[in-house]
C-alpha cells in the first residue's frame, strides 16, 4: 500500500515538472500596472487610518464615544451593503467600478484638508466623510478581488498575484504607520491627508492604463431581479464543497483577531503594565510575521499540499491567542512571549490569506466573482466586529486575564473544523466550471 502511494506521489511530481508552466506574472504589464497603484494607495490608507481619527482628537477634541463612533462608521458599511455591492460588480464592468470607487475616495478625502484650510470642517463632517470613504472602501474591495483574475488569466498563477498583494499589504501594514506618523508630524493631521488623495489619483492613473478587456457576463433570459440575484451568490458560495467550509470559519477566524486584540490593549496596559511604546513593539512585531507568511506562501504551495498548508497555517492563527494568557514571569519575559503570540498569529494569517483568496478566485466563475467576494467581506467584517464588542463584555465580566484565557480555549477549539474541513484535503488548486 505504501509503496503504492509513493509511486502516485512520484508520477505527481514527475507530471508536475513536465506540464507547461505559465509565464511568470512580472510579464503580465496589466497586472503590474494594477499592483504599482493598489501599492502607492495602500500606504496613503495608512495615513488616512491613522490622520482621521488624530483630526477628531486634536482639531476637535473628541472624546472616546466619538473615536469610537468614527471608527463604526467607516466599518459598517461593509455590513450593510457589500452584498448590494457584490451584486452592481457582477453586473458591470468592474474596471470602471473601481474607478469611480476610487475617485469617490479621492474627492472625500481631498475635502478634509480644504475644509479645515478655510474652517469649515466641523466633527460632524468628519463623521460624515468618514462613513462615505467607507462606503466607497467596501465598493472598490469587492472589485478588486474579482478583477484580478480578469487580469491574471491562468489560474495557476492565482497564487503568485495573491502572494505579490499579500506581501504589498503586509508591508504597508508593517512600514505605513511610521510613514504616516511622519507625513501627520511634518504637515499636520488634516494636511497630511491630501498625501492619501494623490494616491488614489494614481491609482486612477493605473487603471485607465490598463487595457486588458475583462469577459462579458453570460447573457440572461429573464429580467434581473436584485433578491434572485442575492441568493444566487449566496447559495453558490454555500452550496460548493470548498466555498462552504472557507465561509463558515472566515468569521471566526477574524472574530478571534479582532477580540483577542481588543482584549490585549486592555490587558497589557492594566492587568501587566506595558508601556504604549512597548504594545506598539508587540503590534509591529506582528506585521513583520504577516509579511513573512505572505512571502514565504508561494514556496511552501510549491512544496506541500495546499491542503496541508491551509491546515497548518490557519492552526497557527486559531492556537497563538493561549500564549497571551498562559504567559508568566518578568516583564521581558511576557514581552517576548506576547511578540511570539502575535508573529504567530500573523504568519498563519499571511499565508491563510493567500491560500484562501486564490482558492476562491479559482472555484468561482466570472459572472459570481462580484457576490462572493461580498458574501466573503460581510462574514469576515461580521465577526471582526462581534470580535471586538464580544472581547470587551467577557473582560469586564470575568476579567482580563480570564477573558482572555477564554477566548484563547474557544479559538483553539476551532482548529477541530479545520482539520475535518475538505479544504484540508486538497491536493492542489481547484478550477471552476
Amino acid at each position: 500500500m505504501t509503496s503504492t502511494v509513493g509511486q502516485e506521489r512520484e508520477q505527481e511530481l514527475a507530471a508536475a515538472a513536465t506540464a507547461p508552466q505559465p509565464a511568470s506574472l512580472w510579464r503580465n504589464h496589466d497586472f503590474l500596472k494594477f499592483w504599482s497603484g493598489e501599492t502607492l494607495s495602500l500606504f496613503g490608507t495608512q495615513i488616512t487610518t491613522l490622520a482621521i481619527p488624530l483630526t477628531a482628537v486634536l482639531v476637535f477634541n473628541a472624546s472616546p464615544f466619538q473615536v469610537g463612533l468614527l471608527r463604526f462608521l467607516q466599518l459598517v458599511p461593509y455590513l450593510a451593503l457589500a452584498m448590494l455591492f457584490g451584486v452592481w460588480v457582477d453586473r458591470a464592468r468592474r474596471k470602471r467600478v473601481m474607478m469611480l470607487a476610487n475617485g469617490a475616495r479621492m474627492v472625500l478625502i481631498a475635502a478634509i484638508p480644504l475644509l479645515s484650510a478655510t474652517h469649515h470642517l466641523t466633527l460632524g463632517l468628519l463623521l460624515a466623510i468618514a462613513c462615505a470613504v467607507g462606503v466607497f472602501s467596501v465598493l472598490f474591495d469587492v472589485s478588486w478581488m474579482a478583477f484580478v483574475p480578469a487580469l491574471v488569466k491562468e489560474p495557476k498563477q492565482y497564487v503568485e498575484a495573491n502572494q505579490k498583494l499579500g506581501v504589498t499589504s503586509s508591508s504597508a501594514d508593517v512600514a505605513g504607520p511610521g510613514v504616516a506618523g511622519a507625513v501627520i508630524s511634518a504637515l499636520s493631521a488634516p494636511t497630511a491627508l491630501a498625501a492619501d488623495a494623490i494616491s488614489y489619483l494614481f491609482s486612477l492613473a493605473t487603471l485607465l492604463w490598463i487595457r486588458t478587456p475583462e469577459p462579458k457576463a453570460p447573457p440572461t433570459t429573464t429580467k434581473r431581479r436584485l433578491r434572485t440575484e442575492l441568493v444566487e451568490g449566496l447559495r453558490f458560495v454555500f452550496g460548493d464543497r470548498i466555498l462552504r467550509p472557507l465561509a463558515l470559519i472566515a468569521p471566526f477566524c477574524n472574530f478571534v483577531m479582532v477580540g483577542v486584540w481588543t482584549m490585549f490593549l486592555l490587558y497589557a496596559s492594566r492587568g501587566v503594565g506595558l508601556s504604549s511604546a512597548q504594545i506598539g513593539v508587540v503590534f509591529a512585531s506582528s506585521s513583520v510575521g504577516g509579511l513573512v507568511g505572505a512571502t514565504v506562501s508561494r514556496r511552501l504551495l510549491q512544496r506541500f499540499r495546499l491542503g496541508r498548508v491551509y491546515a497548518v497555517s490557519m492552526s497557527a492563527i486559531f492556537l497563538a491567542p493561549l500564549l497571551i494568557p498562559l504567559a508568566t514571569g518578568s516583564r521581558p519575559v511576557l514581552l517576548a512571549t506576547f511578540i511570539a503570540s502575535f508573529f504567530l498569529a500573523y504568519l498563519g494569517l499571511g499565508v491563510a490569506n493567500v491560500v484562501v483568496i486564490s482558492l476562491r478566485q479559482a472555484s468561482t466563475p466570472q459572472h459570481l466573482m462580484g457576490r462572493m467576494n461580498a458574501a466573503f467581506r460581510t462574514a469576515l467584517f461580521g465577526g471582526g466586529s462581534l470580535g471586538g464588542l464580544v472581547g470587551g463584555l467577557i473582560s469586564g465580566a470575568a476579567g482580563l486575564r480570564s477573558g482572555l484565557l477564554v477566548v484563547a480555549v474557544g479559538s483553539a477549539v476551532m482548529v477541530l473544523p479545520v482539520l475535518l474541513s475538505p479544504v484540508s484535503r486538497l491536493r492542489a488548486m481547484p478550477t471552476s466550471e
